[in-house]
């Protein structure tokens, strides 16, 4: 199924619960679709969410509200019904926002161009936390709600670990000759991927932040710009020429392509809520909907599972103990948005 988006998106996001998924445009706007398995995607809302682009959109949690974000620095809420104004936070961030990030049902994450991730309490309109924790623009971001920790990937080259408990960046890797583009949590919390300008995959050992544990570098010379994670054991990643690959992580292997979206680079990624549909959207303006099953179809004997001789790091979980320069900033503390 191919949506005309008409203009270049640049972020999508499928609704937690109907068939709904809304795409950020280049123009500011947003467009919400209704999608089913026999009829035409149909248009429900374009409204007119940001006087520059919008580069970043999630539903909340409940489904009620998207959320958007935009290098105009604002952040707003629109209801999904009417399409109408809920709120807007000026001056949200100093910089163009780049990413936004559901954690709890009533919290999220944005990371702006000059690499300040800042918390927000949804119900509150207000920010929990702010982390300076990167140089450079913050490319891409993920949750793990088990340990409370918010992972970030950065055009500086690094991966930084905030902890929302302690409110500091616990830890941050070394620097890469690569700029990060994307991240996932793998393995059952126990490996995260990061995918590179270079197009290597950086592998870490959860608790082991400083250098990455194995380099999979069979998607070179193009760049990994989106990670997605399938189960514990196979990602599929967006690329810059295109292609929408199944890889397996350890052992590291490209299982095969699964379709090309474009001859341009894929912008995003994402599951529909029940994980029939793989939504892609690409430069050629257009949101692709596909049948995840048909896709996947013959994949399923080449699930990759791990082995303690293929994988022998640690499973001990925290030991980058040491704190950052760089402090968590911020007008309430972190726990104050769960009360």
């Amino acid at each position: 199924m191919e949506i005309d988006l008409e203009k270049h998106p640049f972020d999508l996001a499928f609704h937690p619960s109907e068939q709904l998924v809304v795409a950020g445009l280049i123009t500011g706007d947003l467009h919400l679709y209704r999608y089913s398995e026999d009829t035409s995607a149909k248009r429900l809302l374009e409204v007119k969410a940001h006087v520059e682009s919008c580069r970043a959109v999630r539903f909340t949690s409940d489904g009620k509200a998207i959320l958007s974000g935009s290098p105009d620095c604002s952040i707003l809420s629109t209801d999904v019904e009417t399409g109408s104004v809920i709120a807007r936070l000026e001056d949200a961030h100093e910089a163009a926002i780049n990413r936004l990030v559901n954690l709890t049902e009533i919290t999220v994450a944005t990371g702006d161009d000059n690499g300040c991730i800042k918390v927000w309490d949804t119900r509150q309109r207000s920010c929990c936390n702010s982390f300076t924790a990167h140089e450079e623009y913050i490319s891409d971001m993920t949750f793990a709600s088990d340990s409370m920790k918010l992972l970030a990937t950065s055009g500086d080259g690094t991966l930084s670990v905030c902890n929302l408990r302690s409110n500091k960046v616990q830890t941050q890797s070394e620097f890469s000759e690569d700029e990060l583009l994307s991240v996932v949590i793998m393995k059952n919390g126990r490996k995260v991927i990061c995918g590179t300008q270079t197009g290597a995959l950086l592998l870490y050992s959860w608790g082991f932040f400083k250098d990455c544990s194995d380099r999979f570098v069979d998607l070179s010379p193009n760049s990994v710009d989106v990670l997605l994670k399938l189960d514990e054991d196979r990602i599929i990643t967006g690329s810059e020429n295109g292609l929408i690959s199944l890889v397996g992580i350890l052992p590291n292997k490209i299982i095969r392509p699964l379709a090309e979206h474009s001859e341009y680079p894929v912008e995003g990624l994402a599951f529909s809520h029940d994980r029939k549909y793989l939504g892609s959207i690409s430069h050629d303006q257009t949101l692709k909907l596909w049948d995840l099953d048909e896709l996947l179809e013959g994949s399923g004997n080449a699930r990759t599972i791990q082995t303690t001789a293929e994988d022998s790091d640690s499973d001990e979980m925290d030991m980058d103990m040491e704190d950052s320069p760089s402090h968590g900033k911020g007008n309430l503390p972190i726990w104050s948005c769960y009360i």
